[in-house]
């Protein structure tokens, strides 16, 4: 009871948080808070072994960025089986106003690879080496993902009279 309670209490304190996170990693609100749930709902069904966990939010944060990752995996496949089957047909989508081009938007252009490096670092603050564990990484690879990423970031997050001039 006690260990239910302390979860409750860690929802309390770091559910918000950690839903603002994956919703900047994945540009989905709802994948991210359903990862977050499912996050929850392990720690639920072992709650001696969280209670044992010295940074029981990295823990969550390391489920639910896991369990997005394999449902990318998985919806990744499925596209290529679907595509083998059905025609491909490609809509082009306007790119945002200068006006309106926001972080999120700037974000959701970047490769996955870098927006995952850039949002756990500079979203979530977590160390280089701590998203490194996160993300099952090797150090040198994602200081490199962190300075691509806030490369390509930057171009796209400058307005676009200074990008037609430079």
């Amino acid at each position: 009871m006690a260990s239910e309670v302390a979860i409750a209490n860690l929802y309390d304190d770091c559910y918000r948080r950690l839903v603002t996170q994956l919703y900047a990693f994945t540009g989905d609100l709802a994948e991210a808070q359903d990862a977050v749930q499912e996050a929850f709902a392990r720690a639920l069904a072992r709650p001696d072994h969280i209670s044992g966990i010295d940074n029981p939010e990295a823990w969550l944060r390391t489920v639910a960025v896991n369990l997005v990752r394999r449902r990318w995996r998985r919806r990744r496949l499925f596209d290529t089986i679907m595509m083998r089957t059905r025609p491909v047909t490609t809509s082009v989508e306007p790119g945002p106003e200068p006006d309106r081009t926001d972080l999120l938007a700037a974000l959701s252009q970047l490769p996955r690879s870098y927006r995952e490096v850039i949002v756990l670092h500079h979203l979530a603050d977590l160390p280089v080496d701590e998203v490194a564990t996160t993300l099952g990484l090797p150090i040198g690879t994602v200081k490199s993902r962190l300075s691509r990423g806030r490369t390509a970031l930057a171009t796209r997050l400058r307005p676009a009279e200074v990008r037609q001039h430079a």
